[in-house]
């Protein structure tokens, strides 16, 4: 189902000129989740999906908090290994990044940490803030975030949740969630605006600072 809803998905929707409408991209590895979650938050129930070929592409308006009423465009992109190259393709020019992660699949989180820090290295993605969905958080054997962080190699990455600058510094945000229930799910996209107001912000204050004649 994934795969063909996406390619319905109307390609006015899809134009970057969409006014008052976040970008973001949402990535991770096959069977982590992304398109449960992604149905989950467009219309607030559980959808049987399959393995999605290619990208689904919905429209999400956030429901709760200060991001109440804002509207994203959500891009799914396959995590399958053969479609990795094109995660790069996607994330050209995004608000913001969302990596979800199987919280129970360790044998795989090297593999996931992998992928995750070649997306936040890629000089197209400098400073864009990164969600990083805790997924099946209701499942025996669920990694808490504090070890997730940790398995993940997040502070070691000079990846931070509280500053960014030059260079390949994100602000980043582990979230609990479970994408069958919806738990965690609308908490984390919140977040996820307020990295992305705060970041706009601070590139508003930067330009603003007097260059210094040398």
């Amino acid at each position: 189902m994934g795969a063909n809803m996406g390619k319905n998905s109307s390609l006015l929707d899809a134009l970057p000129s969409t006014q008052g409408t976040l970008h973001v991209v949402m990535l991770g590895l096959d069977s982590a989740g992304k398109t449960t979650a992604l149905y989950r938050l467009k219309f607030d129930q559980y959808l049987n999906t399959v393995p999605t070929i290619g990208f689904n592409c919905e429209k999400v308006r956030c429901q709760s908090g200060k991001a109440k009423g804002i509207n994203f465009l959500v891009w799914d992109v396959g995590g399958q290994e053969k479609l990795r190259p094109l995660w790069k393709s996607y994330t050209r020019c995004t608000d913001g990044i969302v990596f979800v992660l199987d919280s129970v699949d360790v044998e795989r989180m090297e593999e996931a940490k992998m992928e995750l820090v070649r997306t936040a290295k890629s000089p197209d993605n400098a400073g864009v803030p990164i969600l990083v969905l805790a997924n099946k958080q209701d499942l025996p054997g669920a990694r808490e975030p504090r070890e997730l962080e940790r398995l993940l190699g997040l502070h070691e990455l000079g990846l931070s949740q509280s500053t960014v600058s030059a260079g390949q510094t994100h602000m980043w945000h582990v979230q609990p969630a479970c994408a069958i229930t919806g738990d965690g799910l609308h908490e984390g996209m919140e977040v996820l605006y307020e990295m992305i107001v705060k970041r706009r912000k601070m590139a508003k204050q930067n330009k603003k600072k007097p260059t210094v004649a040398r």
